[in-house]
């Protein structure tokens, strides 16, 4: 069995970082509603209008 070294030398991974996030914020608000999410309501907590937004401009 390998173990990491200590002291830093983990690599990030910003992309899997963001996705981890954006799955904590869409079981956050899948936990506080009462009803099962709306695709128009998954779509805001993945700020997919943003994304798209900032990929036109």
């Amino acid at each position: 069995m390998r173990v990491a070294p200590v002291g830093g030398t983990a690599v990030q991974d910003h992309v899997a970082l963001a996705e981890i996030e954006l799955c904590g914020d869409l079981i956050i608000a899948a936990s506080a509603a009462r009803e099962r999410l709306s695709l128009e309501s998954i779509d805001e907590v993945l700020r997919v209008a943003e994304e798209r937004e900032r990929e036109r401009g």
